[in-house]
């Protein structure tokens, strides 16, 4: 079904149906023309054949509520709403609407010249569907540049703290030959005959048109009689640059970070893409990293853990730092050393979890080996896996 047939024909007063007519409605009317201008009843009159097809295509769509839509927004949009005027351009009802053709709605030239109505319209509507409107060359708006992509590696240290790359980028811009035209020195590129510089054409489809990029000109909307022989008439080149990037600190292995507007740079006065950074971090030997913490585990004695001390403890780029072990610290526990972590973005700073690891000496010599044999006479009555005992045994 084509537009036109929306707009020119009137399904409505074909079944004799209101607009707003239900469906019940709708079904009733066609069962009772049906009845009356079928074919079988009516042996040999063409007149009546084509009443019933009339009727089977008005309630063809108007039995479907998709193309029932459809069909009354095309109507109220094109059929009535543009001065009383609907289908080819005759007025319903006499005088009073804009003086133009329905074709002419899409064409953009109205009956009468002299800039009227009905030029404002086409012109309204030439812009809608990509026919007949005013449109200035798509070579000449501003594009923004293409976005890069890059990756960096740094050390563990780096990423804490924050450091600045240098990047290598490779990317499209300008060809320095011909300045971006894609004509060779000395010449210029033509507007193209086909689209008249805009860039786009028209596919009619029905009483409809969709743009399209010109098959001429490439969408370019120009023609180049004479390429630029460094570009081969692209107008773009390849270029390299080197870019001192600052990475801020607290970034993470497989991060993602965008460096706005340091992306290609952009054509006729555009905006440049973005650079998007992508990160690799080298282990540490000593800290691990739990998001803005750093981590370390730090061997302790026997001694230390049981009657409690005083250790030092490595931070990264600082001064060790003094760590007090409580008495009686058991193996794996976890300090928090504040302030000495991975830099946030608003400055501060997380934390140093210092996990302590019991060590067990693999030689002692016979004044060692006295001692421990006195504590563990001493120590005798207390078993520490009692309790673990009794748990297994009452399950």
């Amino acid at each position: 079904m084509s537009t036109k047939d929306y707009l020119e024909k009137d399904y409505y007063a074909v079944l004799g149906v209101s607009k707003t007519a239900t469906a019940d409605e709708i079904k009733k009317a066609y069962r009772r023309l049906a009845r009356k201008y079928h074919p079988d009843a009516n042996q040999g009159s063409t007149e009546t054949e084509a009443k019933f097809k009339q009727v089977s295509e008005a309630y063809d769509v108007l039995s479907d509520t998709k193309r029932r839509k459809e069909y009354d927004e095309a109507r109220t949009l094109f059929g009535s709403g543009l001065g009383g005027y609907a289908g080819g351009g005759a007025p319903r009802g006499g005088g009073g609407g804009f003086p133009f053709e329905f074709g002419d709605l899409f064409g953009g030239t109205a009956q009468g010249g002299g800039g009227g109505a009905g030029e404002r319209i086409g012109d309204l509507f030439g812009g809608l569907f990509n026919r007949g409107g005013r449109t200035s060359a798509t070579t000449s708006r501003p594009r923004r540049g293409q976005d890069i992509e890059s990756e960096v590696t740094m050390t563990f240290s780096e990423a804490v703290e924050g450091t600045t790359v240098a990047l290598r980028l490779t990317s499209s811009s300008a060809c320095p030959a011909c300045s971006g035209t894609g004509a060779k020195t000395g010449t210029t590129p033509r507007v193209c005959p086909t689209c008249e510089g805009t860039g786009a054409a028209s596919r009619n489809l029905g009483n409809f048109a969709f743009s399209e990029p010109c098959r001429d000109c490439k969408g370019r909307g120009l023609l180049i009689d004479d390429p630029c022989p460094v570009c081969e008439g692209s107008g773009r080149g390849k270029s390299t640059r080197t870019l001192q990037a600052r990475i801020p600190a607290g970034v993470a292995d497989g991060q993602r970070i965008r460096l706005k507007a340091k992306g290609a740079p952009g054509e006729n006065g555009g905006p440049s893409g973005d650079l998007y950074v992508a990160i690799h971090v080298k282990p540490h030997a000593i800290f691990g990293r739990s998001g803005d913490n750093l981590t370390i585990t730090v061997p302790v004695t026997f001694t230390e853990a049981a009657l409690g001390a005083e250790i030092r403890v490595p931070t990264l780029h600082g001064q060790p730092v003094t760590l007090r072990i409580p008495e009686g610290t058991p193996n794996g526990r976890t300090f928090r050393v504040r302030g000495r972590g991975v830099t946030r973005k608003d400055g501060s700073k997380g934390d140093l979890l210092v996990t302590v690891e019991v060590t067990v000496p693999q030689a002692l010599d016979d004044k060692e080996r006295s001692a421990l044999e006195e504590f563990r006479s001493v120590s005798d009555g207390a078993d520490p896996r009692a309790d673990l005992l009794k748990q297994a045994s009452s399950e």
